[in-house]
């Protein structure tokens, strides 16, 4: 169960990775989505399920 004010389950987020570098994910809430450290792809997160497909990622930021 996801605590209020997350997308998705600490112990689930702390298992994956970005499937393009393998870097570190983290929640951003607005628009919902995981975001990476590494390369900064952002993968959506529709009624708590994260879109975790390449083809389907937000392009990096350049700031990221």
């Amino acid at each position: 169960m996801t605590e209020p004010g997350t997308l998705i389950p600490a112990d689930l987020l702390a298992i994956m990775q970005c499937p393009a570098c393998e870097g570190t994910l983290h929640e951003r809430q607005e628009p919902p989505a995981l975001v990476c450290s590494g390369c900064g792809r952002g993968y959506r997160v529709v009624d708590g399920i994260p879109i975790m497909l390449l083809s389907e990622a937000e392009p990096p930021n350049p700031g990221n």
